[in-house]
């Protein structure tokens, strides 16, 4: 049986295969759909700006389950691309989540915490109303929106799910960035009032596949829910363990979000309550501490040994 990935070379699309090819207990238990067939869809296979497109690719793979592991994140660019951005987060996801209910098949969506305005220092919970701060952020809650939309009234098994601070040991993301800065320079600037839940792609894509299993045999249990890594954290207070846990000596400076401008406002709260995801699907935050430590080996240069070093 195949599940199918709309995504190939993203975080969470690469931690999807090769969860499927997982034989042992190293990453936690493997979900039944783990170890079928995982089939990723790469760019020219299923064009997110193309819906039509990703439409007639579910109904030519005739799928188990559908999970969407792509979207545009380029959150600054979006700024100046919020049509296009709009196209690929909300108006693809809606003819995806419309193909999986023609097929009966439950359907998993990926969503973001820019879907919150960042006020305040609750975290913030599905039944919140979100309000979007840029142009990411709303071309993500249209994709919310179309979906649900796409589902209601069929009886169709989905999950959106809303994440934070993405990270792993390939793509682009915050790890990688430090620990680039920090090969030439020992002092750097972080923001230090944005405060978050980083989370691993490995763990997002175990959760993607682990509510795609419920839902297939308990349909009520479709919505919305948060899922984000745990202790919730800024942006200075990480960069701080990831330098510690790699054993960087780089100074780390707090600054306040008005010292670092960019095209696109961030939300200075994003904290998530992920509650709902533990009551109804099992899910526990993941320690992105414990996370950021399985990563670290394949991003660090081995360290030689006296007897392997060279003469």
């Amino acid at each position: 049986m195949t599940v199918l990935v709309f995504g190939h070379s993203g975080q969470v699309a690469t931690e999807l295969r090769r969860q499927a090819g997982a034989r042992d207990s190293a990453s936690g238990p493997v979900s039944t759909l783990a170890r079928n067939r995982v089939r990723t869809l790469r760019r020219d296979h299923a064009d997110l700006s193309d819906p039509a497109a990703c439409a007639a690719a579910i109904h030519a793979h005739a799928p188990r389950a559908v999970i969407n592991a792509a979207a545009y994140t380029a959150v600054d660019a979006a700024e100046g691309e919020e049509a296009r951005a709009t196209v690929i987060n909300a108006h693809a996801p809606a003819a995806m989540a419309r193909a999986c209910a023609a097929l009966d098949i439950p359907f998993v969506h990926i969503s973001t915490d820019y879907v919150f305005d960042g006020t305040g220092t609750e975290a913030r919970t599905p039944a919140d109303r979100p309000a979007p701060q840029n142009a990411y952020g709303r071309s993500k809650l249209a994709g919310e929106e179309a979906v649900r939309q796409a589902m209601a009234g069929r009886g169709a098994r989905y999950a959106i799910l809303r994440t934070s601070w993405v990270f792993s040991a390939h793509g682009a993301n915050f790890v990688k960035t430090m620990l680039r800065l920090s090969d030439c320079r020992d002092r750097l600037s972080v923001v230090g009032d944005q405060i978050g839940g980083p989370t691993s792609a490995r763990a997002i894509a175990a959760a993607c596949l682990e509510i795609a299993e419920q839902l297939m045999d308990a349909p009520g249990k479709s919505g919305l829910y948060h899922f984000s890594g745990a202790p919730d954290v800024s942006w200075h207070g990480f960069a701080a363990a990831i330098y510690a846990a790699a054993g960087r000596q780089v100074r780390v400076d707090a600054i306040p979000t008005a010292e670092y401008p960019t095209p696109a406002a961030r939300p200075l709260n994003s904290r998530l309550d992920c509650s709902l995801s533990t009551q109804v699907f099992g899910l526990t935050r993941p320690d992105w501490r414990r996370e950021l430590t399985h990563i670290l080996p394949s991003l660090l240069p081995p360290i030689l040994t006296e007897l392997e070093s060279p003469a």
